[in-house]
């Protein structure tokens, strides 16, 4: 599970989607925490788009937003079936761009936190999905939102955490946001 994550990098120079990313004046932000909102990059028209949403998934079919603090990730092995994320996993992938993320290691009853960050420092991308939710009683009113997707752990996250946010490098990014376009 990633549960709070970071991104104050000055350069996200990943491919195309850096002018994006350029392009939205992206501040700082030291502890990113889940039903803010936070930055991502999803393709439109096939171009990348740089946009802010609330990071806690409302699927389009909810009747009320309170499902979004149960939707912050979304587990990479049942993603495409679970009808929470499927629609979102076929249609609107998107990549949050961090350069670290936390976990929690449990002692007794004590949570210490961990942030994890590539050896050389440098920035990605976590995999995501995204929705556009109309409330029932506002149809008219539009909420964005997103989740991360998650995975099995690497051997440096595994020993604090049994989950971790999918990361992408360049390649994998653009073949996450093209994807949705190619089925």
């Amino acid at each position: 599970m990633c549960g709070r994550y970071s991104y104050f990098m000055p350069e996200l120079d990943m491919s195309i989607r850096s002018q994006a990313i350029r392009a939205a004046h992206v501040r700082a932000r030291y502890n990113i925490a889940p039903m803010s909102a936070a930055f991502m990059v999803r393709s439109e028209d096939s171009l990348p788009v740089a946009c802010t949403a609330l990071w806690g998934l409302i699927p389009s079919l909810a009747k009320d937003a309170k499902i979004a603090a149960s939707c912050i990730n979304a587990r990479s092995e049942t993603a495409a079936e679970k009808p929470a994320f499927r629609s979102a996993f076929k249609k609107r992938r998107c990549l949050i761009p961090a350069d670290g993320f936390f976990e929690w290691e449990r002692r007794d009853k004590v949570k210490l936190p961990w942030r994890f960050v590539r050896p050389d420092g440098s920035p990605f991308f976590f995999a995501g999905l995204w929705e556009a939710w109309h409330p029932p009683t506002a149809p008219e009113s539009c909420i964005e939102t997103f989740t991360i997707l998650t995975t099995t752990p690497n051997a440096v996250v595994a020993p604090i955490h049994d989950r971790m946010p999918v990361i992408l490098d360049a390649s994998g990014a653009d073949r996450w946001l093209a994807e949705p376009d190619a089925s």
